[in-house]
C-alpha cells in the first residue's frame, strides 16, 4: 500500500536526538523528523541512503520525515506507524470471513492495536514492527521494551478470557529467512514471547514488499523455536 505522496532521497549525516536527523539532499542539509524512536543504530549510519517523506504543511516544525533506509541490499521501512497501516490493509485476507475490524481497542490495562470479529470468532490483535536484521534473521526488539512484555501478557489474558489472541509481526523489509525474539538485547521479552506462544497466543510473522513510498505484507516467515 502507498504510504507517502512525495519522496526525496538523501544521505544520512547524524541523529542529534531520537526525534531528529540531519540528511544531505540535493537541496542541502535537511533537518527531518525520525518516525521511529527506537535506537536504529545499525540502520542510521553516516552515509546511508535514506528516504524522506515530504510534507507541504506549513504548520510543521520540519517539512520531512525520515521513513526508509537502505542497508546493503535491503530496503527497510522504519516508520513506526507503517506496520499498523499495512496490517489494517492485510488483516481482511489473514482472517477469513472478517466482519469487523476496529483499531485501538482497550482490553485490561492496555490498548491493543485491533479488535476483529469473523462469525463467532472474537480476536484481539497486537502489531509489532520489526526493523532489526542480522545475517538474514529478523529480530525484535532492538531495545528493551517493558511495554512489549505488557502487551504479550495482555494477549495471554485475552486468550484465558476466551478470545483469540494474535501477535502479528510486520517485518519491514524483504529478504529475511526467519524471525526470533531478541534474547540478547531483552531476555525478559524473549521469555514472555515464548510463554505467550505456549499459553494460547498465536504468533504470525510476515515480511513486506517495501519501496521508498510503500509497504505491503507479503509472505509468512518461520519463527525460530526456543533454544
Amino acid at each position: 500500500m502507498q504510504l507517502y505522496q512525495q519522496i526525496m532521497e538523501g544521505a544520512f549525516l547524524a541523529r542529534p536526538n531520537r526525534f531528529l536527523a540531519h540528511v544531505e539532499t540535493e537541496k542541502g542539509v535537511e533537518i527531518c523528523h525520525v518516525k521511529n524512536t527506537g535506537r536504529c543504530r545499525e540502520l542510521l549510519v553516516p552515509g546511508a541512503k535514506v528516504y524522506l517523506s515530504v510534507s507541504d504543511n506549513p504548520a510543521r516544525k520540519t517539512r520531512c520525515d525520515l521513513v526508509a533506509v537502505e542497508k546493503g541490499k535491503l530496503m527497510i521501512n522504519m516508520d513506526s506507524q507503517a506496520p499498523n497501516q499495512a496490517a489494517g490493509e492485510a488483516l481482511p485476507r489473514l482472517i477469513p470471513g472478517l466482519t469487523l475490524l476496529r483499531p485501538e481497542t482497550v482490553f485490561g490495562q492496555s490498548r491493543l492495536d485491533f479488535y476483529a470479529e469473523a462469525g463467532d470468532r472474537k480476536i484481539f490483535v497486537e502489531v509489532k514492527g520489526v526493523t532489526l536484521e542480522k545475517d538474514g534473521l529478523a529480530l525484535f526488539p532492538d531495545a528493551p521494551t517493558e511495554r512489549g512484555i505488557r502487551h504479550l501478557q495482555e494477549l495471554e489474558t485475552c486468550a484465558r478470557a476466551g478470545y483469540e489472541a494474535l501477535l502479528l509481526l510486520v517485518i519491514q523489509m524483504k529478504g529475511v529467512h526467519a524471525f526470533a525474539p531478541n534474547s540478547l538485547t531483552h531476555p525478559a521479552f524473549a521469555d514472555a514471547f515464548y510463554h505467550a506462544r505456549e499459553n494460547g497466543v498465536k504468533v504470525m510473522a510476515y515480511d513486506c514488499l517495501v519501496t521508498p513510498d510503500s509497504m505491503t505484507l507479503d509472505h509468512p516467515i518461520p519463527i525460530l523455536e526456543r533454544e
